[in-house]
């Protein structure tokens, strides 16, 4: 997974994928989404990404499975 951020257009790219991409969704006017020709989500962009998304901060958690 990639995150890409453009200041100058306050634009954030999350990329899932390196597939290409068959079709865009439009989800609001700001939040794209970006699918292969199967369906599956390969990315998302997020138009005023400051106002949309937390982008000042940025984390990963992997949660491992419980075993009981």
């Amino acid at each position: 997974m990639k995150i890409k951020y453009f200041e100058d257009t306050d634009t954030a790219l999350l990329e899932f994928s390196e597939h290409p991409v068959f079709e865009t969704k439009e989800i609001n006017e700001n939040i794209y989404l970006d699918l292969d020709e199967d369906g599956n989500l390969i990315g998302m962009t997020i138009e005023h990404a400051k106002l949309q998304a937390n982008i000042n901060e940025v984390s990963f958690q992997q949660i491992n499975r419980q075993v009981a």
